[in-house]
C-alpha cells in the first residue's frame, strides 16, 4: 500500500504517509528502509516540506501487484505473444512464463479460464516494430517533431513532419496523432505505414488537445479506400451505426453518415444495414454496387427497372427500404 501511493504522486510528506495508512511515522521510516533494500530507489528530502518520493531506477526491482494487476499483466503478454507488436513476440512468452511460475493457484486458474474459452482474432492486424512504437512514444513524451516516410492508402509515398501529440490502438493497429506542420492542422497516421527519419527534429510547445472525435474520424478515414457521405432520411438520434462512425444531423428528419469499406460491395452493405431511406450521390462505384444489389433482390420480371431505386439529379441515387 506505501508502495501504491509512492506511485500517486511526486512527493509525500512522512506525515501524510503515516496519516493515510494509519501508522506511526516510525513505521513509515521503517517500511521505506524495506522497499530501498528490494531495490526502490525512494528518495528522501529534509526540512520542513520535506518528504519521500520515488524516483527512477538503474535497475528493475521487484514488482508488488495486487490480483487484478497480475491478472492484466499475464493477458496482456499472452496478447503480445499473439503478435500484437512485431519483435517482442519470444520476449513475452519467456517472461509470461517466468510470471505464472510465482502466479497463486487461484490467479493462475482464472488467467488459464480467460485463455481457453477466448478465441483469438486470426485476422491480420498491421504489425509494428516495437522499436518504431517506443521512438513515436517518447517523442510524444519528450515534445520532439518527428519526421517520416508515409505511405498512404492509395500507395503514394509522401514526406510528413509532425507534433506528435499520443499513440492509439484501435482495430488491431497502431495510429498516431500528431499536428501536422505543414498542413497546420491535426492528423491521424498508421505506424505501420511510417518510415521514421533520424534525428528527430526540434522541441515544440505543446498545442490544446486535438478535438475529441478526431481519433474515431481519424482511424475510420485511414482504415477504408471507399468512403462515402449518405444522406439518411431518418433523425439522427435513430441511426444505430459502429462508434467509430460520425453521424452529423442536418435537421428533426436527416442526418448524414460518413460510412467507409474496402470495396465497393462492402460499403454498399454497411449502408443498407442503416435501415433507412437513403440518398448517395457517390462514389460511382458505390452507385453501381447498390442498383447491381438492388437489381438481385428484385423480384419483378426480367427487364423491369428495380423498384427500390429512383431518379436523382446528379448522378446521385435514392433507395427505398424494402429491396
Amino acid at each position: 500500500m506505501l508502495l501504491s501511493l509512492l506511485q500517486t504522486r511526486s512527493e509525500w510528506s512522512g506525515s501524510e504517509l503515516a496519516q493515510r495508512l494509519e501508522v506511526s511515522p516510525r513505521t513509515i521510516r521503517y517500511d521505506i528502509d524495506e522497499l530501498r533494500g528490494l531495490g526502490y530507489p525512494i528518495q528522501a528530502t529534509m526540512g520542513a516540506i520535506g518528504g519521500y518520493r520515488l524516483g527512477a531506477g538503474g535497475t528493475l526491482p521487484p514488482l508488488l501487484l495486487d490480483d487484478e494487476e497480475a491478472v492484466a499483466v499475464a493477458v496482456g503478454l499472452r496478447t503480445a505473444a499473439g503478435g500484437a507488436v512485431t519483435g517482442i513476440e519470444e520476449t513475452s512468452v519467456r517472461a509470461l512464463a517466468k510470471l505464472e511460475q510465482v502466479l497463486p493457484s487461484r490467479l493462475r486458474s482464472r488467467v488459464n479460464a480467460l485463455h481457453s474459452h477466448t478465441t483469438p482474432i486470426t485476422a491480420a492486424g498491421a504489425p509494428v516494430d516495437a522499436e518504431t512504437l517506443t521512438t513515436i512514444s517518447a517523442a510524444c513524451r519528450d515534445r520532439h517533431r518527428l519526421r517520416f516516410d508515409y505511405r498512404t492508402h492509395a500507395g503514394d509515398d509522401q514526406v510528413r513532419d509532425v507534433e506528435p501529440y499520443r499513440l492509439v490502438h484501435m482495430n488491431r493497429r497502431w495510429y498516431l496523432v500528431a499536428w501536422d506542420v505543414r498542413q497546420q492542422d491535426w492528423r491521424t497516421f498508421r505506424a505501420d505505414r511510417m518510415t521514421l527519419r533520424i534525428p528527430h527534429g526540434p522541441r515544440f510547445t505543446p498545442r490544446e488537445s486535438p478535438p475529441p472525435d478526431l481519433v474515431p474520424r481519424g482511424v475510420d478515414t485511414a482504415l477504408f479506400r471507399y468512403r462515402a457521405e449518405v444522406i439518411v432520411h431518418a433523425p439522427a438520434d435513430s441511426v444505430t451505426v459502429p462508434s467509430a462512425v460520425r453521424v452529423d444531423p442536418v435537421d428533426d428528419d436527416t442526418c448524414v453518415v460518413h460510412a467507409g469499406a474496402d470495396t465497393p460491395h462492402q460499403l454498399a452493405l454497411h449502408i443498407l444495414m442503416l435501415d433507412a431511406d437513403f440518398t448517395v450521390d457517390g462514389p460511382p462505384e458505390l452507385l453501381e454496387a447498390l442498383r447491381t444489389i438492388s437489381a438481385r433482390c428484385a423480384i419483378e420480371g426480367e427487364g423491369r427497372r428495380p423498384s427500390g431505386a429512383s431518379n436523382e439529379p446528379n448522378g446521385s441515387a435514392r433507395f427505398r427500404r424494402g429491396l
